[in-house]
């Protein structure tokens, strides 16, 4: 993230660890390097890992009822075991009660940030690729939603708070993700980002076998790659931290503005 130029090999793979999605990757052979500089943590594989996210990987996470049934059990936890309720409380902590403002999430997935933001009085565009996502969240949930790839989208007008959680990962180049955000955002608007936090992860006793380092990771952040990501992406840090969640995931959080 930093630019630079040394980066050892912190974790190598030969299976995946326990716990993580069976993709049927043969062989499976990847790696994370970590700068030394910045503590930034990058994926390093020659597998072909469009898979990930088609075929049998996507039926498993959005066929049936699937969706559904894992909706209604995120949202049933108590506050103080959701994840979901605590990203929704820290944002308006630091942004105020919604009064009407809008938001836009990407990659929405199973909608239950959208769910309990609408709750909250936001009023809410969910926005992801799988259609089924976007089905249930507009027809479940209940809240506008798009269909479509992020960086192709045309026609969104710009929205108080547009929101990355646990997206940015995920994706080859997250600057350009967070980029195409800028001219989302409406004036005196903000971005909330959630990722994976490498730190955090890597000094519990699971370390490299935890979560935040499966392969569906290609990033895995510290709060100085989280600052230099959004300085690139010309946004300026308001907030970040870290915290463990109630789920147990090491997050790093973070608020920009324009």
């Amino acid at each position: 993230m930093c630019g630079g130029a040394v980066l050892p090999v912190v974790a190598s793979y030969d299976a995946p660890p326990a716990g993580e999605t069976a993709f049927g990757l043969d062989p499976y052979r990847r790696a994370y390097c970590r700068c030394e500089r910045c503590g930034h943590v990058v994926a390093d594989t020659d597998m072909d890992l469009r898979a990930l996210y088609e075929g049998d990987y996507v039926e498993a996470t959005y066929g049936g009822d699937r969706v559904r049934a894992t909706f209604e059990k995120i949202m049933a936890l108590p506050p103080e075991r959701s994840d979901n309720a605590g990203r929704v409380e820290r944002i308006e902590r630091y942004l105020g009660a919604a009064g009407g403002r809008t938001v836009l999430d990407v990659g929405s997935g199973l909608a239950v940030f959208p769910a309990r933001m609408k709750d909250h009085g936001w009023r809410v565009t969910a926005l992801d690729p799988d259609p089924r996502a976007a089905a249930f969240a507009r027809e479940h949930v209940g809240v506008n939603a798009i269909e479509g790839d992020f960086f192709a989208i045309d026609d969104v007008p710009p929205h108080d708070l547009v929101t990355f959680n646990k997206v940015l990962e995920h994706v080859p180049d997250p600057v350009a993700m967070l980029s195409r955000a800028r001219p989302l955002v409406a004036a005196g608007g903000a971005v909330y980002v959630e990722v994976p936090d490498a730190d955090g992860a890597a000094a519990d006793p699971d370390g490299y076998d935890r979560e935040e380092f499966f392969i569906e990771h290609l990033h895995v952040f510290s709060l100085e790659s989280t600052r230099l990501m959004s300085e690139r992406a010309a946004l300026k840090v308001d907030r970040a931290e870290r915290l463990r969640e109630p789920s147990g995931k090491y997050t790093i959080w973070a608020l920009l503005r324009i």
